[in-house]
């Protein structure tokens, strides 16, 4: 079994052939995907497929790039998508210095919104971070006790070990079969595979051999060969562990 806990089966990308992608993930051995809400009507979409799709579970969540749109109604409005079981976490949310979509003071904002929102309905959060790791940190320490995962893992190894120590999962998707992702490559390493989760980031970050192409659950498979490589265990051994660290956080079992 092999579970995608991060992919965004909402957006346009897959408007033409949504059924097929899902069809072809399970007959690819991916059992179970958490649908990520980036936006509020993101969100909404997640949850929509969540009770579409009986293998889809739904993550409510605003990405950093659409906190210049965040307010009051926007944060009650995610609140009320929580309700209902196939709900499992709150995410993406987080802050993002590379692009800077939004101003960095509604970032925080936005961030410490969500991070409430998460402490209260006892939810897990799905963090975005990127180029951000010292307020990001700073953040995540201040709103312990907290469950959580880094996803598309790219900080540094200080960040790493950080997350780590705070009993934080980390994620890595199909990035790290790219011929120049040797850093990324150590990061897994490092990783204790009782703290690792597997994810496409799906339509983005295709793998090495599928570059250029949209990405797709089905594609997981690849992640875990790749690595099992990078460990030098058997790919059977991280689909199980990784699976059972993602049962057990996003309480599906």
């Amino acid at each position: 079994m092999l579970i995608d806990t991060h992919a965004h089966l909402d957006f346009p990308e897959f408007d033409k052939d949504r059924d097929e992608v899902i069809k072809r993930a399970k007959l690819a051995g991916v059992d179970y995907i958490i649908n990520i809400g980036s936006s509020l009507r993101g969100s909404e979409r997640s949850l929509e497929l969540a009770r579409r799709y009986e293998n889809i579970y739904a993550a409510i969540g605003i990405h950093p790039h659409e906190a210049d749109r965040f307010d009051k109604e926007a944060g009650d409005s995610i609140r009320k998508l929580t309700v209902g079981s196939k709900v499992v976490a709150i995410g993406e949310t987080g802050l993002d210095y590379y692009k800077n979509f939004s101003r960095r003071e509604n970032q925080l904002v936005l961030f410490a919104s969500l991070i409430k929102i998460a402490r209260e309905l006892a939810l897990p959060l799905v963090i975005h971070s990127r180029q951000a790791d010292e307020d990001t940190l700073k953040i995540l320490k201040s709103a312990m006790p907290l469950k959580g995962v880094v996803h598309c893992f790219s900080g540094s190894e200080d960040f790493l070990k950080a997350c780590l120590d705070l009993g934080f999962f980390v994620s890595f998707t199909c990035n790290v079969t790219y011929k120049k992702a040797d850093d990324l490559r150590e990061r897994l390493k490092l990783s204790p595979l009782k703290q690792l989760f597997l994810e496409t980031d799906a339509p983005y970050l295709a793998p090495q051999q599928l570059r250029g192409r949209r990405n797709e659950p089905a594609y997981l498979k690849l992640l875990a060969e790749e690595v099992a490589r990078i460990k030098g265990i058997g790919v059977d051994e991280v689909a199980a562990v990784t699976s059972d660290n993602a049962k057990k956080f996003f309480n599906l079992i």
